[in-house]
């Protein structure tokens, strides 16, 4: 159950995932680091420069108290002198202490320095590299959506599709039902029942009987071109053939 739910987990975020974003995303986090970075060059810079003034400071006091020592001297203060020479010692102590620790400073200052700039030189690399694959990846995306408009497999031309089936379905079925009561009125099958065009049988027949004499006359046309024959005569021998036959029997039911 724990793997069904992690792999539809998956499968959900990866749809919902753009790695437009996403790059966005690590870009922007990589840019916080480097500023995290900046900001301790920035501290250690600074801390370096507090010592490097109590440093100044304190090799003016020490050259003051060597001064008082030689004035001392040579004003015959051997105990004056030894006094500021006794400062001056104590002062060399702090000193030499505080040289060591700018020297420290001054050695992460560099290290930080350095790192800021190849993670500088690392969050260019990849800006550059996230752009080149957001614009790849839109140009993808944007084939993609063509090519299945194309081809009618995106849901929105599958809809259309759909729509359009449906409408020529219901043309086709009006238009057959259209010609099938057509046929129906024709053969009298079914009833016009607004009585407009009405035919009784005894039309119907002079019409069945007109159309078969069309025929009869096109026919004769073609027998007297393949013979040779006059193709005026056609007509009267079967007009005089229709005299001869006997009219239809028309039956009337009371």
């Amino acid at each position: 159950m724990g793997l069904i739910f992690r792999s539809k987990a998956n499968k959900a975020l990866d749809r919902a995932e753009d790695p437009r974003e996403t790059l966005d995303y690590s870009y922007q986090k990589q840019l916080e680091l480097l500023q995290k970075v900046r900001r301790g060059v920035a501290d250690v810079a600074t801390s370096r420069k507090r010592l490097e003034l109590q440093l100044t400071q304190l090799q003016q006091q020490s050259a003051k108290y060597e001064d008082q020592g030689r004035k001392a001297l040579s004003l015959g203060r051997e105990d004056l002198a030894r006094e500021a020479l006794t400062r001056k010692a104590n002062l060399q102590s702090q000193i030499t202490d505080l040289e060591t620790q700018y020297q420290a400073l001054q050695a992460e200052e560099e290290k930080l320095t350095l790192a800021s700039q190849r993670l500088q030189a690392k969050v260019d690399a990849f800006r550059t590299k996230k752009e080149t694959i957001k614009a790849t990846y839109t140009a993808a995306q944007a084939q993609t959506r063509i090519a299945e408009s194309f081809s009618g497999i995106s849901e929105e031309m599958g809809d259309v599709g759909l729509a359009i089936q449906r409408a020529e379905d219901k043309t086709a079925q009006m238009q057959a039902r259209a010609g099938a009561i057509d046929e129906l009125l024709a053969s009298g099958a079914l009833d016009d029942a607004s009585g407009l065009g009405r035919k009784d049988d005894i039309e119907a027949e002079l019409e069945r009987v007109a159309g078969g004499s069309d025929v009869e006359l096109e026919l004769a046309r073609m027998k007297a071109e393949l013979t040779g024959g006059s193709p005026a005569s056609q007509p009267q021998a079967i007009e005089q053939g229709k005299n001869d036959t006997p009219p239809p029997t028309i039956n009337y039911q009371k």
